[in-house]
């Protein structure tokens, strides 16, 4: 079911695209051009100079941590292992980083409050998940670390999920933004990391026939 072969196009697909994406609404177009920023503009106190200033850090970091994590994942960029870690440490400075621009965004949320809240949580998730698997490999627990970067990368792909469920779920549902918003945020959470410990359960058993082989 799940299956490398496809699963890594599939991210990588979708990865670039989101950047794309980004870099034509919010680079070579104008922010406020936007359909839900526009929104928020309507609003006279809506600070959106300041919430420019964190804002293009946070999608600037958010790809960056999209891109990097998505090459992370592949067999090729461990056999080169000066230069996986060096990319992890970007990749994880990106994220630290992107955690703490993230909580200023979410006050102005679409969806209001329980949309803030949504993404305060996703941005908990995503530190925790991270932190962890740092720790791991500075405790020298390789295998522990991969989990949890599979996990921290889960969590980052977020980015990308969150704008498919949401997609869904305003054109299945007649429920407001306060609903829907929240609700995609959660359930992008959640598949993502329910696929990442199906993932981690197949693998599991490939890892022990290796181990058993090799002492041999």
């Amino acid at each position: 079911m799940l299956n490398k072969k496809w699963l890594l196009p599939v991210i990588y697909i979708a990865a670039y695209l989101l950047t794309l994406y980004v870099v034509i609404q919010y680079v070579v177009y104008k922010p406020e051009q936007a359909a839900m920023v526009s929104a928020k503009l309507a609003d006279a106190s809506f600070p959106y100079a300041m919430w420019k200033l964190f804002f293009y850090p946070h999608i600037a970091l958010g790809v960056a941590a999209l891109l990097i994590g998505a090459w992370q994942l592949t067999q090729r960029s461990r056999r080169n292992p000066k230069r996986h870690k060096q990319l992890g440490r970007i990749y994880g400075a990106a994220i630290l980083l992107n955690v703490l621009a993230v909580p200023y965004i979410a006050l102005f949320a679409t969806g209001g409050t329980p949309a803030t809240i949504a993404f305060l949580f996703l941005d908990l998730v995503w530190f925790g998940t991270t932190a962890i698997g740092i720790r791991h490999i500075v405790r020298g627990r390789v295998a522990a670390h991969r989990q949890w970067m599979l996990r921290s990368y889960a969590v980052t792909f977020v980015f990308v999920t969150f704008r498919i469920v949401l997609g869904i779920a305003e054109l299945s549902f007649d429920a407001p933004q306060s609903v829907t918003f929240p609700l995609s945020v959660y359930l992008s959470i959640a598949l993502n990391l329910i696929v990442t410990e199906l993932y981690l359960r197949k693998a599991q058993p490939k890892r022990a026939i290796s181990t058993i082989e090799g002492a041999i």
